[in-house]
């Protein structure tokens, strides 16, 4: 740094000596003059005033009037520069072009050293805190003042501004004010506070700004209440400020608020949360999702209710662990007791733990909150089986379920016109599923088959089911096909298959009686109420053997002869007809006595008469026309074309009409007779045989398809059923090839 030189004072020379002037002789006066001889035309008093007339002396130009002169010579410090060049930090005389001296160099190199290392240190901390996110609190809506702590960060709403500061709303409950000179903030902006000062005597919170670094780590300040169950809530709780855990099993937007259908490991509930009229809440919720809501006990339709403050989706550790209690309570409850058969069956026995085990399985699902689709055959026997079902379903689903509807919403009953679950049906239970998840947001429902199910034709449509990730049980005792390990081919597609063939048995235990078993298994409290229900089913079916007589027998200790069982089969076969896709709870329950008791005979009595004039009046039409034949290996043969020879568009339908034609040559042949009856239209043909040509000759009608399928593969012969009875379809154009094959292949038939 260049300063003046100290020693010289910048002139670059000092003084070492003196001499007298040789100008003035060391006077230091060069000359004197009169003043009065430079001013001319003034007057003597002026002169007088002025002093003019005065003599005055000239300084000595070269000594400056000190009469001597200095003698210098070139500075020594600043080699006549007169500046010299110092550090910068102690002033201390310093080579040309050097800032600072050795000493202040180490002692600044040292400084700089030490503030780089705390730079570098002040970066990484940054870098770190930018890493490493700020941790934000939120306040749920039941959180107080006490739930705050002092310096830690909070997220909350601007809700007034003043000159002197803001106030902010950390929630409903919890406010305080941040002071700042001349606030540019609005209402309804969102700011991150520090808490540095709790009030509590005066309920003030005062805040700061919260100087935040890098990314946030938003955290949830939750009020502190144990968990409650749902099954513990009662009256007495109302107004109460509960926190429950458990699983959401349906979801319904009102006209109001959003209801959510809560179950835990205890019992089921409802949890409204309203933000808007009509508008769907937490529409990231949805059902299946594992939940914690917080609110208050409320009571809607005689029901508790829980009137929510907020609901939040449970994820990861928490989920699990709910879920984990859900299920284990849930498959304790869904444990059925141990209950004994109706009769003594060896087949049954064998049978039991797949009872037991679709039992559990449709028990499950109505305390899970899935809907039951339960689909029957539209007979005696599908009938028997779906009301025994209902009347063991519906109970339940009442003394679960809060929802006084529960009956309408989570179980459907639907009878099918095949003996098999066709596309149609199929098809309508997905839509009714799938549009019950879009618009109510129920889960996907369990579907139970009874009385079909278990054969090749089924295969399709429990596929298509199955691509949904559909539950399925099936309860049936249609021929299944070949048994493999006691597997056959629609197992793929069943989560449970209750049937005898399974165990070595037959079709001769009709579903009716199945569907009653596990019915009784499902809620023993109805046991009497459809005890008889199976020898309504054995005589519609008409079973013959010991199982089916013991379920008769059963049926007289209630009061129900064989007579009374046999009009009753009768007369739900004739309902059904009229009811087609209609599943006629009611009338159906009033005809198989298990409600209206009072009027069960008199609407019995009606339809049976009916029943019978119909069917008079078939067979006058049909009998004259039956093609008669006996082949030489003794079975009589019997052919009608109903499409010609039978009455349309009313009662009895094909199937029915070869049933009651069939019944009239054995009636006069003899049960021991090999008889079997055809009666076919344009594209189909129904099949009714008797027992003994099963026995004596293996007849089974199934197998037979399967060979005239290979036989005539452009005819496209489909259909199935049991051994004796049943029903084929095929091109019409192949009418007579198709027939011609089926009475050679009964006519090539040899007794075993």
């Amino acid at each position: 740094m260049r300063k003046k030189c100290p020693n010289c004072k910048g002139t670059g020379s000092s003084k070492v000596d003196q001499k007298v002037c040789d100008s003035c002789d060391g006077t230091g006066f060069q000359d004197s003059f009169e003043t009065k001889d430079h001013f001319k035309g003034v007057n003597s008093n002026a002169k007088a005033k002025f002093d003019l007339e005065i003599e005055e002396d000239v300084p000595c130009e070269v000594c400056k009037g000190k009469g001597v002169i200095d003698i210098n010579e070139k500075c020594q410090t600043c080699e006549g520069i007169g500046e010299i060049n110092v550090c910068k930090s102690c002033n201390k005389i310093v080579p040309e072009n050097t800032d600072y001296c050795t000493e202040c160099k180490i002692k600044l190199e040292k400084e700089r050293q030490i503030k780089e290392k705390e730079e570098l240190e002040k970066m990484k901390l940054e870098e770190e805190l930018r890493k490493k996110p700020t941790k934000v609190f939120v306040l749920d809506p039941l959180c107080e003042m006490e739930d705050l702590e002092i310096g830690l960060i909070y997220k909350g709403k601007i809700t007034r501004v003043e000159k002197y500061g803001v106030f902010v709303s950390l929630n409903n409950q919890v406010w305080g004010l941040m002071r700042t000179g001349n606030p540019n903030y609005s209402v309804g902006d969102e700011i991150f506070v520090k808490i540095t000062e709790i009030k509590s005597h005066k309920r003030e919170v005062d805040m700061g700004p919260a100087n935040i670094i890098g990314d946030i780590e938003i955290e949830k300040v939750k009020k502190n209440i144990s968990r409650s169950q749902i099954g513990s809530l009662t009256n007495k709780d109302i107004g109460k400020v509960v926190r429950i855990e458990g699983e959401i099993i349906q979801i319904q937007q009102t006209s109001g608020p959003t209801i959510f259908t809560i179950t835990d490991e205890t019992a089921i509930t409802w949890a409204a949360a309203f933000d808007e009229a009509g508008v769907r809440v937490y529409p990231h919720i949805e059902t299946g999702d594992i939940v914690e809501v917080m609110g208050e006990v409320n009571q809607h339709s005689g029901k508790i209710q829980i009137e929510s403050e907020i609901i939040e989706k449970l994820e990861g550790e928490k989920e699990d662990k709910i879920r984990q209690i859900i299920e284990k309570a849930l498959d304790e409850k869904a444990e059925p007791e141990n209950v004994p058969t109706l009769i003594k069956s060896p087949i049954l026995d064998k049978l039991q733990p797949k009872m037991r085990e679709a039992a559990k399985t449709i028990r499950k699902a109505i305390m899970d909150g899935r809907t039951v689709l339960l689909r029957h055959h539209a007979d005696a026997d599908g009938i028997s089986a779906g009301v025994a079902m209902e009347k063991a379903v519906i109970p339940l689903l009442r003394e679960i379920s809060p929802s006084t509807d529960a009956e309408w919403h989570y179980f459907r009953r639907s009878p099918s016109k095949a003996p098999f679950y066709e596309l149609e049906d199929v098809i309508k239970d997905l839509s009714f599923a799938l549009e019950d998840l879009e618009r109510h947001g129920q889960k996907l429902p369990l579907i139970v088959l009874l009385d079909n199910g278990s054969t090749e034709e089924d295969v399709l449509a429990l596929m298509k089911a199955k691509i949904y990730d559909i539950e399925i049980v099936v309860i049936d005792h249609h021929f299944p096909g070949e048994v493999k390990d006691g597997k056959v081919e629609v197992d793929e597609f069943v989560d449970t298959h209750v049937n005898p063939y399974l165990v070595g048995g037959d079709s001769q235990i009709t579903a009716g009686a199945l569907a009653v078993e596990v019915a009784n298994i499902i809620n023993p409290e109805i046991k009497e109420l459809i005890s008889h229900l199976p020898g309504v089913a054995a005589l519609g079916d008409h079973a013959e053997s010991d199982e089916a007589e013991q379920y008769i027998e059963l049926a007289k200790e209630k009061g129900f002869s064989r007579e009374d069982l046999d009009k009753i089969a009768a007369c739900v076969d004739f309902e059904a007809y009229f009811l087609r896709f209609m599943n006629g709870r009611g009338i159906m329950d009033t005809i198989l006595a298990v409600d209206n008791i009072d009027k069960h005979e008199k609407l019995v009595n009606a339809l049976y008469k009916e029943y019978n004039k119909r069917i008079a009046t078939q067979l006058k039409a049909t009998l004259p026309n039956v093609k008669e034949e006996k082949f030489p290996n003794g079975i009589y043969f019997n052919v009608l074309d109903v499409e010609k020879y039978a009455h349309k568009f009313t009662f009895p339908a094909p199937g029915k009409t070869c049933g009651f034609v069939h019944d009239k040559y054995v009636k006069d042949l003899g049960d021991e007779a090999p008889i079997i009856t055809l009666c076919y239209g344009p594209d189909f043909g129904v099949v009714r045989a008797t027992e003994v040509i099963h026995k004596k000759f293996g007849f089974n009608l199934n197998e037979i398809i399967w060979k005239l399928q290979e036989r005539i593969p452009e005819a496209g012969i489909d259909g199935g059923g049991h051994e004796v009875a049943g029903s084929i379809k095929f091109v019409e154009g192949l009418l007579k090839e198709v027939l011609g094959s089926f009475a050679e292949e009964i006519a090539n038939m040899d007794e075993k």
